[in-house]
């Protein structure tokens, strides 16, 4: 297959590029486009065939749900089956945006899209592209993030074609991802609602708007074999770069002492070494390539340069990264459980 590559240029020509990427969609295709959070894959999320291309272009597992993008709320009646008051006051609070909201579905949505749940995720972003991307091709989209599944996830258009060149029909090349980590989930479909992804939306941020909310206990813990994942990114390791990541955490001398030493180590074995750091701490570093994610202060700068720095180890041919912990209570919460699943839970405590 041969990938269409557009580049919107915010001119009348852009018009053209709406216009051939709905006809794929309306056709059963597939096209990635940017959102403000990352690039997403999509495809007509109520045609059972199209939303099955998916998982296969990403080689993604059948049982990972899918989340469906919308440009309006009316469009969320044709999709889930019962809307409650909590859903409404946050969706009055953060949509357009990145927050995706879990419901019952509708018999209309397909198995395939919902990854064989009864639930179904919706989110109605802010991007420009990608709602009007909605609004021209006609359809809900379907549209996990544009990677190779288990990859990190794509912040550029370099990173969709790297991986998906040539197996999807279109890319929308438009660099202005801004967040740069995927949607704040909630499951609104039990009493008490559940983030299941953490993201930028915090829940400090959900429970002004509606009160009491949890944190499923999978975030941490990881989604036990046999059981099926309530929402994309639980169960399986992801944004995994090719490099053995290993996150260090504990008191930060301690933390630059093992990461120095092992570092040492690992060169003088002749392997390739990386440290994930931040501007405050990079300094203490004496060996390996030392990139910094920006400064501890500004969590947003850290969620941006995330999925870019971890492909670029790949670029490198890096064989070990070595990374501080950066949780904090807003979008480092995001960032260390991105983190967390890309090194499969492998947290080193000194």
């Amino acid at each position: 297959m041969e990938t269409i590559i557009k580049k919107i240029t915010h001119t009348e020509e852009d018009k053209k590029i709406y216009e051939q990427a709905g006809k794929i969609l309306r056709e059963g295709g597939l096209v990635a486009f940017p959102t403000e959070t990352v690039y997403g894959l999509g495809a007509d999320a109520l045609d059972e065939e199209a939303s099955a291309k998916i998982y296969a272009a990403k080689g993604r597992p059948s049982d990972n749900p899918l989340i469906i993008h919308i440009a309006d709320r009316k469009s969320l009646d044709e999709i889930a089956s019962e809307v409650s008051k909590k859903a409404e006051k946050l969706m009055d609070a953060f949509w357009p945006g990145p927050m995706t909201l879990i419901f019952r579905k509708k018999e209309n949505v397909p198995m395939s899209t919902t990854g064989g749940l009864e639930t179904v995720a919706v989110r109605m972003p802010s991007h420009p592209v990608a709602r009007e991307l909605i609004r021209q091709s006609g359809v809900y989209i379907a549209a996990p993030s544009a990677n190779t599944s288990g990859r990190p996830s794509p912040t550029k258009a370099e990173h969709v074609i790297e991986d998906l060149s040539g197996k999807i029909d279109m890319i929308i090349a438009d660099d202005t991802v801004d967040i740069g980590v995927e949607s704040t989930i909630i499951d609104l479909s039990e009493e008490v609602p559940a983030i299941l992804r953490p993201g930028y939306i915090t829940k400090e941020m959900f429970e002004e708007v509606i009160g009491r909310v949890t944190i499923d206990p999978a975030i941490t813990d990881g989604v036990k074999a046999g059981v099926v994942p309530r929402a994309p990114g639980m169960k399986y390791k992801h944004y995994a770069p090719d490099a053995d990541l290993k996150i260090v955490e504990g008191d930060m001398a301690k933390v630059v002492d093992y990461i120095n030493d092992n570092t040492k180590k690992l060169i003088n074995e002749g392997f390739k070494v990386a440290i994930m750091t931040t501007d405050e701490t990079r300094h203490f570093y004496t060996d390996g390539i030392v990139i910094s994610m920006g400064h501890k202060s500004d969590e947003l700068s850290v969620a941006r340069h995330l999925y870019a720095i971890l492909r670029e180890f790949d670029n490198e041919h890096v064989d070990y990264v070595f990374s501080e912990s950066f949780e904090t209570e807003n979008v480092g919460r995001a960032v260390m459980n991105r983190l967390i699943k890309a090194a499969g839970h492998t947290i080193i405590h000194v």
